[in-house]
């Protein structure tokens, strides 16, 4: 390693892979960032991290939206059928 390879404390950590996880972590950046407490360098990387991780769960209750109308919809053409069918 040389001496100027360091890691950049405004590094985010690893996003979270689940929601629930993932709103976790942003109720966390919230508190830490209402401490007043979080250096300027250190507000900037809890935005840029904050900011993926609502995009990332803005993401999955869209995708769990979607399966819901998906399945909405196959539930509503399954009736129609049946009373096609008679």
């Amino acid at each position: 390693m040389t001496e100027h390879q360091e890691q950049s404390p405004a590094a985010p950590a690893a996003q979270p892979q689940s929601y629930e996880a993932a709103a976790a972590r942003v109720e966390e950046i919230i508190r830490r960032l209402d401490s007043g407490e979080a250096s300027l360098d250190e507000t900037l990387a809890l935005l840029g991290e904050g900011k993926a991780l609502i995009e990332l769960c803005a993401s999955q209750l869209s995708a769990v939206g979607d399966a819901l109308e998906e399945l909405r919809l196959d539930e509503l053409v399954s009736r129609l059928e049946q009373q096609a069918g008679g």
